[in-house]
C-alpha cells in the first residue's frame, strides 16, 4: 500500500503555532534568564549582566530547603493517596453498571474543573466544623482531592481499552481475584498508573492556593515563593527557586506524556 503523502503546512498554521508556542513558554525562558542576571532589585531587559552568584545563595537559604522537603514529601503522600483512591474508582465504575453511574463520574472528576481557591476555601470550612487541625496532613488530604482525577482519568482510559475478556479468561482458568489483579489488570495498568502518579506529583508539587487554605503556618514551595516575591532584593533568589519549580514539574510531566501514549494490545502481537 501506497503511504499518503502529507502535504506542506500553510504558512499561516505554522505561524499561529509558533505564536501559541511563544505566548505559553516564553514567560519561563524569561524566568530562567532573570534567574542569572547581575541586578537584584528589579526586571530589566536586557539584563544588565550574567551571574551564578543567585545559586549559591539559594543553595544556602535554609528556609528554601525547608519549604522544598514539605512539598516533596506533601507531593509524595497526596500521590499515594490519589494513587490508591483513583485506582479503586477507576476499577469500581468501568467493572459495574447501575443507574447514576456517569453522574458519579464526573462527581470524581469535578474538583479538577473548580478553581483552586474554591477548593481552598471549601477544604477549610469542613476543617473547621470538624475541629480538624491545620497540619501537614490537611495539606496533603487538600492536594489529594484533585491528584485522583488525574490518576483516576489515566487509569479509567486504560481500563476502557483493554479487554474485558481477559479477566474472565483469568478467572476461568482458576486465578483468584489476586492473582489476576497481579498477573493480568496490573501489568495492563502499570504505565496509566505511573503517567497519572507523576502527573499527580508534578500538580501537587506545585499548587499554592490549596495550601494557603489549609496550611495553617506550614510554608511549602510556593507560598515561600509568593511570600518572596514582595522583597524586590530577594526577586533574583525567588527565580532561581521557580528555575527549579519548572524542572521538577517538567520532567514527570514529558515521562506521563511518553507513557500514556503507548497502547494495549490484547494478542501480544505489538502490531
Amino acid at each position: 500500500m501506497r503511504a499518503i503523502r502529507r502535504g506542506r503546512v500553510p504558512w499561516g498554521l505554522r505561524l499561529s503555532a509558533t505564536a501559541v508556542i511563544l505566548f505559553l513558554h516564553l514567560p519561563l525562558l524569561l524566568i530562567i534568564v532573570y534567574a542569572f542576571t547581575t541586578e537584584d532589585k528589579s526586571y530589566q531587559w536586557p539584563p544588565p549582566g550574567l551571574t551564578l552568584k543567585w545559586f549559591a545563595v539559594a543553595w544556602h537559604r535554609q528556609d528554601i530547603w525547608d519549604a522544598i522537603w514539605l512539598s516533596v514529601e506533601v507531593a509524595m503522600a497526596s500521590t499515594l493517596v490519589a494513587l490508591i483512591l483513583g485506582t479503586l474508582a477507576a476499577a469500581g465504575l468501568y467493572r459495574s453498571r447501575f443507574f447514576g453511574r456517569e453522574a458519579i463520574s464526573l462527581l470524581i472528576i469535578l474538583p479538577i474543573a473548580l478553581p483552586g481557591i474554591i477548593t481552598g476555601i471549601a477544604l477549610r470550612s469542613a476543617f473547621n466544623i470538624a475541629e480538624i487541625p491545620f497540619s501537614y496532613w490537611t495539606i496533603v488530604l487538600g492536594h489529594a482531592t484533585f491528584c485522583v482525577v488525574v490518576v483516576y482519568n489515566n487509569v479509567i482510559a486504560r481500563f476502557r481499552r483493554t479487554s474485558a475478556n481477559l479477566v474472565e479468561a483469568s478467572l476461568d482458568l482458576g486465578a483468584d481475584g489476586l492473582q489476576t489483579f497481579r498477573y493480568v489488570v496490573l501489568p495492563n495498568i502499570a504505565t496509566a498508573l505511573l503517567a497519572g502518579g507523576m502527573l499527580a506529583f508534578a500538580l501537587s508539587f506545585d499548587e499554592v492556593i490549596v495550601t494557603t487554605f489549609t496550611a495553617g503556618q506550614q510554608s511549602t514551595l510556593p507560598i515561600w515563593m509568593l511570600t518572596e516575591l514582595v522583597r524586590p532584593r530577594q526577586r533574583p533568589v525567588t527565580n532561581v527557586v521557580a528555575v527549579f519549580v519548572i524542572l521538577v514539574t517538567f520532567i514527570p510531566i514529558l515521562a506521563a506524556y511518553y507513557l500514556s501514549r503507548d497502547t494495549v494490545h490484547v494478542d501480544g502481537s505489538g502490531k
